[in-house]
């Protein structure tokens, strides 16, 4: 059973087409980075998985079900732009946050949602920070804070959004570090990725997206020159890299 079944997916706004008759298959345990040129419809893959975007067409089943059915056992990191550094919260706050719908919204918050909260701060190296708040970070501290939130979860299926966008080092080597815990755990992971050079060494899979899946597959049989070269325009052209 694959843990992310994408069959024949169009989503357009107004009457600008995102996404035409999109197939994507995700096995269960692997890292798969979604890769394509800029406003090749990435982004509107994952929202649309999420029920997050209204589609044209086509069918998503998350761990063999509706999504609707599972959506607690699904987690969810949204692009870095998504936060805002004024907010009045902390870091544990926001960690906190993933904690929610596994209990009813007017419940307190229990012991046990603080410690799953820490957990998940410390698993992305900020639980020394967990008082500190978003003003009071830097940019990659918030992002793995947002990290920390889906983790908080305790999902099976994890769709991020370029989880590695505009952050420094130490914050892609905890990112990295996250994910493939998470792989170990048996977790499935799906991530928008901007990187191409980083995915055969962090990805099992790989999906190759230009306004539909190119191609998708093991990293080995998929992530080729010649399917980069169609995925983003190149196909004939001749460069020197």
């Amino acid at each position: 059973m694959a843990a992310l079944e994408i069959a024949h997916l169009s989503v357009a706004y107004q009457d600008v087409v995102a996404l035409r008759d999109a197939n994507l298959a995700v096995p269960p345990g692997v890292i798969m980075g979604v890769v394509g040129p800029n406003g090749a419809g990435k982004s509107t893959l994952i929202k649309a998985a999420l029920g997050l975007v209204p589609t044209r067409g086509g069918s998503v089943r998350v761990l063999g079900e509706p999504f609707a059915r599972v959506r607690h056992r699904v987690g969810y990191l949204p692009q870095h732009s998504s936060i805002d550094r004024d907010y009045p919260a902390t870091l544990l706050d926001v960690a906190l946050l993933g904690t929610f719908d596994a209990r009813r919204w007017w419940a307190r918050t229990s012991r046990a949602d603080r410690a799953a909260a820490h957990e998940a701060l410390a698993a992305v190296g900020l639980d020394d920070l967990a008082h500190r708040s978003l003003g009071e970070v830097s940019g990659g501290q918030r992002q793995r804070a947002l990290l920390a939130r889906t983790l908080a979860h305790d999902a099976d299926l994890y769709l991020m959004d370029e989880p590695f966008a505009g952050v420094d080092v130490a914050s892609q080597d905890a990112i990295t570090r996250v994910l493939r815990s998470l792989r170990a755990a048996g977790k499935t992971v799906v991530i928008v990725h901007h990187d191409l050079a980083t995915i055969p060494e962090l990805c099992d899979e790989v999906a190759l997206i230009d306004g539909s899946v190119v191609a998708a597959g093991p990293v080995g049989e998929v992530f080729t020159r010649a399917l980069i070269d169609r995925t983003y325009g190149l196909a004939g052209v001749r460069t020197t890299c």
